[in-house]
């Protein structure tokens, strides 16, 4: 059934706390289940409810995936392996706030691929956007402090967002430019199941270093959360506000889940802001806004 433009303004109330819930559990959950395994089981229980949805399309497609095998590993590693364990290994010595307000940056940095990679064009005012959101990211990793940049003495965790963020982007300009035989929900199930044979050796490896993830009601719930909320849910409803309202008001997203992740984590994980947070969105935010905002054509 398709969605009509007042639910999908509904929606648009609820989809940044659904993005917003990994960066928040990943908080919740650090030191207690193992970053690369919780990434693996997380999209493990995802590809079982696109197989119980999607299984018969996703099976008449199987010589498809099987001939784009290279390229569904390829974006499973950048979106599901780095993106994925990245952000849980990071949350261990960085905050859920930290995480959304660097990750906000994300569209910026495809803009720029887009354009040194491909040739998109960039207005003036796009570029100024880029500049201020990239000066908004240095601000948070130097935590403000000038010291702390000319000494190049970042914290690890976020270090390993800014990691998954050049990943995220990477694989979206890929997903982007890269031509598939395969339809949305076939071709999301082969990079989940190249993400999956990816994080595997990983996972296998952590285990034996370190510990295997309790088998415990609390790691299945948090599990089965995130596949349900973060992954299939997230992306389902993103998809249908972008068929509704189209992509100008759904990229309203990029400039709500930070916010409502640092509100969330301030409520559920008593975070609470400091002035670098503050004065880093203050030159984020503006220059998503500028560097993703098309002007429209010009008539006649």
């Amino acid at each position: 059934m398709p969605v009509t433009p007042p639910l999908a303004r509904l929606l648009m109330l609820v989809a940044p706390a659904l993005f917003a819930s990994n960066m928040l559990v990943a908080r919740a959950v650090a030191g207690t289940i193992p970053p690369v395994a919780l990434a693996f089981w997380r999209w493990a229980a995802t590809l079982l409810l696109l197989a119980l949805l999607f299984g018969r399309p996703i099976w008449r497609q199987r010589h498809v995936l099987r001939r784009e095998w290279t390229e569904l590993l390829l974006l499973g590693a950048l979106g599901m392996g780095v993106c994925g364990a990245f952000v849980y290994i990071a949350a261990a010595t960085t905050t859920a706030t930290n995480i959304g307000i660097l990750y906000a940056a994300s569209p910026v940095l495809i803009i720029l691929l887009g354009h040194l990679l491909h040739g998109e064009h960039m207005a003036p005012h796009q570029l100024l956007g880029v500049a201020l959101c990239l000066s908004g990211v240095l601000v948070i990793l130097a935590r403000a402090d000038l010291a702390v940049l000319v000494g190049l003495r970042f914290t690890a965790g976020d270090l390993w967002v800014v990691a998954a963020v050049v990943a995220w982007a990477v694989y979206s300009v890929r997903l982007r430019y890269r031509p598939t035989a395969l339809g949305l929900n076939e071709r999301f199930a082969g990079i989940v199941i190249g993400g999956l044979a990816a994080l595997l050796p990983f996972t296998i490896g952590e285990a034996l270093l370190h510990r295997p993830p309790a088998l415990s009601p609390e790691t299945v719930a948090w599990v089965v959360f995130l596949a349900l909320v973060a992954s299939f849910g997230a992306y389902q409803v993103y998809s249908m506000i972008l068929q509704a309202l189209g992509a100008s008001e759904a990229s309203l997203l990029f400039y709500l889940t930070p916010v409502y992740n640092a509100l969330l984590a301030w409520l559920l994980l008593g975070e609470r802001l400091a002035p670098y947070h503050l004065a880093g969105a203050a030159l984020v935010l503006p220059g998503l806004y500028l560097a993703t905002r098309r002007r429209p054509p010009q008539r006649r």
